[in-house]
């Protein structure tokens, strides 16, 4: 007995419909559990890389700039579109923004 040497996920659930999510409401709980085990995959990754740029910030001192360049990018990176927005869409897409009153 060994490790697997890979383990493959399923992008969505095969029965989901987009257009008619309603259709198959089992199939809507598990492309919601789907779309929240993704998005505490893609938390937990990025904790990991804030852990690692913590490490090197402490190790390398007064050249984490230099030496630590590649970690930030790649914290920065997987930080850009997680969050638990209301109905998980990019702020941009929340329509016109409402002109303020002055």
């Amino acid at each position: 007995m060994g490790r697997k040497k890979e383990v493959v996920f399923d992008e969505q659930p095969p029965d989901f419909d987009p257009a008619n999510p309603y259709k198959d409401p089992v199939a809507m709980i598990e492309m919601r559990e789907h779309l929240v085990r993704e998005k505490w995959i893609d938390i937990e990754t990025s904790k990991i890389l804030r852990d690692k740029l913590r490490w090197c910030y402490r190790i390398e001192g007064v050249n984490h700039l230099q030496k630590c360049r590649h970690l930030v990018e790649q914290y920065m990176d997987s930080t850009r579109g997680i969050g638990w927005g209301k109905d998980g869409r990019h702020p941009d897409q929340h329509g016109p923004k409402v002109a303020s009153v002055e």
